[in-house]
């Protein structure tokens, strides 16, 4: 396989046919966003749903504006063995009836280090972005972190060659106990990349919640964020809480504000992906029950986000 992007032509022909490939190209030429205008390309993440079949939530993603699903493995969800136990030919066959691409494999357990035989099943479908997380040194700072970062990229290559042969692009999260964790390391990472095939999954949640700062950091970073996760910290996902102040990770209950964020993916032109997330606790429940509910509960956050939109 070369190494330039397939055709939507060439996409819908060889993953979701004809009919369904029109109707994706036909949203994604919607979304072109240039410096005046931005509108977020959303992609529904599995795990909001925890083990719900696909079959349940390919058609959700039509009712929160995405044009893709973002599938993840155990323990988040169980979306990526799902489609092991199906068969490839049952999943492209939902794929198409519902009109979804699939937009990323996320794969955190595998590390940056795991993911070839991974980027070549997701090439198989059309897929081209894949998320994970870095690795490294923690809790470094100056020249060792930009060492460390190097060290990591450098390490990186063998499957940065995958990754150009299957036309995937890794992106790192800014995780924490990680190497790529702090604005700092991020600003390393998109800086001695290589590769337009390495970038950034940008999560709020991980950074401070300062929302100027993090809409600088957005500018700093520009072309190399791959995928934004519309999620904040509010009071966390690593203890159970009741569910109202779990679900503060979302945008629109906690107190992050999240317009300078998005005036900033308006200044860089932003066109990847923006996933709007959290964690339930414990992970594999969905975020809420039923499946009616976390579809809501999404599209409350979209409206909210539609709305910090119009006030940019």
């Amino acid at each position: 396989m070369n190494n330039k992007q397939i055709s939507r032509r060439e996409f819908g022909s060889q993953v979701l046919g004809t009919a369904a490939a029109a109707a994706i190209a036909g949203r994604l030429s919607a979304q072109d966003n240039t410096s005046e205008t931005f509108r977020p390309r959303y992609i529904l993440g599995s795990p909001m749903y925890g083990y719900t079949k696909l079959e349940g939530i390919l058609p959700e993603v039509a009712k929160v504006d995405a044009q893709a699903i973002d599938i993840w493995p155990k323990v988040h969800g169980d979306q990526r063995e799902q489609i092991d136990q199906m068969g490839h030919d049952r999943f492209r066959a939902l794929l198409e009836q519902h009109q979804v691409s699939f937009g990323c494999l996320t794969h955190y357990k595998l590390g940056p280090f795991g993911l070839q035989d991974e980027m070549r099943f997701a090439a198989q479908f059309g897929c081209r972005t894949m998320v994970t997380g870095g690795k490294g040194p923690k809790e470094l700072t100056g020249g060792e972190l930009k060492a460390a970062v190097a060290d990591f990229v450098e390490k990186m290559k063998p499957h940065l060659a995958v990754a150009e042969e299957t036309g995937i692009t890794i992106g790192i999260e800014n995780h924490a106990n990680n190497l790529i964790e702090s604005p700092d390391s991020l600003k390393w990472l998109a800086e001695l990349t290589p590769s337009p095939h390495l970038g950034i999954a940008f999560a709020p949640y991980h950074l401070p919640q300062d929302a100027d700062m993090l809409a600088e950091l957005i500018r700093q970073l520009g072309k190399s964020i791959v995928m934004f996760y519309a999620w904040q910290h509010g009071m966390g996902c690593t203890t159970k809480l009741p569910k109202e102040q779990e679900l503060l990770q979302m945008p629109g209950r906690g107190e992050l504000d999240f317009t300078p964020l998005l005036a900033a993916l308006r200044d860089i032109k932003y066109t990847g992906w923006t996933e709007i997330f959290m964690h339930p606790v414990p992970r594999g429940i969905p975020i809420l029950e039923p499946t009616a509910a976390v579809t809501d509960e999404i599209n409350r956050s979209r409206s909210y986000l539609t709305n910090c939109l119009a006030r940019i």
